[in-house]
C-alpha cells in the first residue's frame, strides 16, 4: 500500500488544442477531496488525491479540469530567477539586480538596485540569504512591538518559504513566517504579524481575534486583500524557469 502524504508518481495530462502538462500526483490523509493546485512560482501542477479516493478517480477530476488548467497555465506569469539584470519588489519597491566587482562580498540595498558583490555563481543564494535576513529583522520587530502591546510574548520567531501558508502560531506561542512577504507592501507585513501575534492570546478565528488584530494591525483589511489577491506572485521571484 503507498505510504499518504507521499508522491507517488508523475504522469502526463493532455490538454485542449494539443500539448500536455505533467502531473505529480499526491497522496494526503488531510485531504478531504481531490484537488488540481499550480504551484506558486514553479508553474508545476500537483494533484492532490485523498487517501480514500482511487488514482483513477483523481485522474479523472484531472482529465475534467484539463480546460481550466490550459488557461491558467498560460496566464500565469513566468518565473524570475535571482540573476543579474532581474528586476525583483523589495519592501513594495522594485530593484534591479547588479551584480557587483567589489573587493569584499556583500549585498545592499540602494534606490532602484539590489547590488551583489560576490562569486558569480553565488549571487542567487546571496539574494535569497539577504531577502530572508532583512525579513527576520522586519517581522522580529513588529512581532516585538505588537506582543508587547497585548502583553502576551511569543517564544521564538523562524523566517521559512512556505508554498501554502504565510504565517502561523503554535500553541506552544513560536511564530513562523514566509521570507517572501518583505517584497510585499509594508501594511502586508504589518497586517500579516498582528494576525499570527493576535493567535499568541486567541488560538481561533472569533470575534475576540479579529477585535485584537484590527487593533494593532495598521490597515487589516488593506493587507489581507493584498495577500488574498497578489499575494502568489512572489512566489515567482528566485524560481527556476520552466522548461518548454
Amino acid at each position: 500500500m503507498a505510504r499518504l502524504d507521499a508522491t507517488l508518481d508523475t504522469t502526463f495530462l493532455p490538454l485542449p488544442g494539443g500539448g500536455r502538462a505533467a502531473l505529480s500526483i499526491r497522496r494526503s490523509r488531510r485531504a478531504r477531496r481531490v484537488a488540481l493546485r499550480i504551484v506558486p512560482g514553479t508553474g508545476e501542477v500537483e494533484l492532490v488525491v485523498p487517501h480514500r479516493a482511487s488514482i483513477r478517480q483523481g485522474i479523472a477530476f484531472a482529465r475534467d479540469k484539463a480546460a481550466w488548467l490550459k488557461q491558467h497555465l498560460v496566464n500565469m506569469p513566468g518565473p524570475v530567477p535571482f540573476e543579474h539584470g532581474a528586476a525583483i519588489p523589495v519592501e513594495n519597491r522594485m530593484r534591479t539586480i547588479r551584480r557587483a566587482d567589489d573587493l569584499f562580498r556583500g549585498v545592499w540595498l540602494t534606490r532602484d538596485e539590489l547590488r551583489v558583490s560576490g562569486p558569480p555563481e553565488l549571487l542567487a543564494f546571496d539574494v535569497k540569504k539577504f531577502l530572508r535576513d532583512r525579513a527576520r529583522e522586519a517581522l522580529r520587530a513588529h512581532a516585538e512591538e505588537k506582543s508587547r502591546t497585548i502583553g502576551v510574548g511569543f517564544r521564538r520567531l523562524t523566517v521559512r518559504d512556505t508554498s501554502t501558508r504565510w504565517g502561523s502560531c503554535s500553541p506552544d506561542g513560536d511564530l513562523s513566517f514566509s521570507w517572501r512577504v518583505i517584497m510585499a507592501p509594508g501594511y502586508v507585513l504589518d497586517y500579516l504579524v498582528a494576525h499570527e501575534v493576535a493567535h499568541l492570546s486567541e488560538m481561533n478565528h472569533s470575534r475576540r481575534f479579529w477585535d485584537i488584530v484590527y487593533r494593532i494591525a495598521e490597515r487589516a483589511d488593506d493587507g489581507r486583500d493584498w495577500l488574498r489577491d497578489n499575494g502568489s506572485t512572489l512566489h515567482r521571484y528566485g524560481a527556476e524557469r520552466r522548461s518548454r
